[in-house]
């Protein structure tokens, strides 16, 4: 019995999930974007559009034919609220994965969070906290860092952390220092957990807002955390999670420590036909994504899923 749980495949998804608002105003939240009267128009349609859309993606994850199976994990940023994280998981395509869900309630100015979906089945949920990092003076909140323990079906603890670092929106450099903040409130937490438990699991995922060479992964990865989605690429012509302006990168990433390193069978960009569309512009394929400028374009994310499968 013991052998067959250490050949077990445990699978991981990461996704950005472009602004998944419900369509009523948060207090206190700059929320108004995501309204049926604000410019994008987004309503009720609109809305659960997007959520079955989500659910379809996050199913997809899970492979094809009868290798096939619900991912055990999925870290999600760029949620709204626990209203939508309850319409994912018990109203979608999604209702009978089973699948419990945590999250941050932070003090983002959006009210933009982080979530981990977890199979209860897979995966027995120890304890959560939410990490706050301080943001420099003259600057607006960001969002916290979600840090997940559980049990898995081998008996370990897995802790994971679910990340959406501050945007690029005043440019890289500028909003790079902000971004090292919340990297070494990481490193910080993986040192702590180490010191106490040298083989700890861990897994650390989400979007960074930076790519795999910059300063803020670099640091993550000089404290025993190994990237293993810096080469991820998709099978029907994506070469990143992200495409600007013709260019593809990945602002996404999953990094694990040497423990898990050890079982990784693969990691991938998850690039399904259907997530993608031609780039008319630049040509090759592009995510699909639900807005394009305030232009509303039915699809998915203009972030494509991160895929990480490894042995229990």
């Amino acid at each position: 019995m013991l052998a067959l749980l250490l050949t077990t495949l445990f699978t991981f998804v990461e996704l950005n999930c472009e602004n998944l608002f419900d369509y009523t105003h948060d207090e206190g939240k700059n929320d108004h974007e995501f309204l049926p009267n604000s410019s994008r128009k987004w309503d009720k349609g609109k809305y659960w559009h997007k959520v079955n859309a989500i659910a379809q993606e996050i199913i997809s994850c899970g492979g094809e034919g009868a290798a096939w199976s619900l991912p055990d994990l999925v870290a999600l940023t760029e949620v709204e609220n626990d209203s939508v994280l309850t319409h994912l998981t018990r109203h979608s395509p999604l209702r009978n994965a089973g699948y419990e869900y945590v999250m941050t309630t932070s003090d983002d100015e959006r009210g933009i969070d982080v979530a981990l979906l977890y199979s209860p089945f897979s995966f027995q949920l120890l304890s959560q906290q939410s990490l706050h990092v301080t943001p420099p003076e003259g600057k607006h909140a960001t969002r916290d860092i979600l840090h997940v323990t559980g049990k898995v079906l081998s008996g370990d603890t897995l802790h994971v952390m679910v990340v959406h670092a501050p945007s690029r929106v005043s440019g890289a450099k500028a909003t790079r220092p902000f971004r090292l903040l919340v990297a070494q409130r990481i490193a910080e937490t993986v040192d702590s957990i180490l010191a106490l438990s040298p083989d700890a699991h861990i897994v650390v995922a989400g979007d960074f807002n930076d790519l795999a060479g910059d300063a803020t992964l670099t640091l993550l990865c000089e404290h025993q955390l190994h990237n293993i989605s810096r080469d991820a690429t998709g099978t029907h012509g994506a070469r990143g999670t992200y495409k600007h302006q013709g260019a593809w990168g990945s602002l996404d990433h999953i990094l694990v420590s040497k423990a898990i390193l050890g079982r990784l069978t693969d990691c991938h960009i998850h690039d399904a036909p259907f997530l993608l569309e031609d780039d008319e512009k630049y040509g090759g394929v592009q995510p699909k994504r639900t807005y394009i400028g305030h232009r509303y374009h039915k699809g998915y994310s203009d972030h494509l899923p991160l895929v990480a499968r490894w042995r229990e």
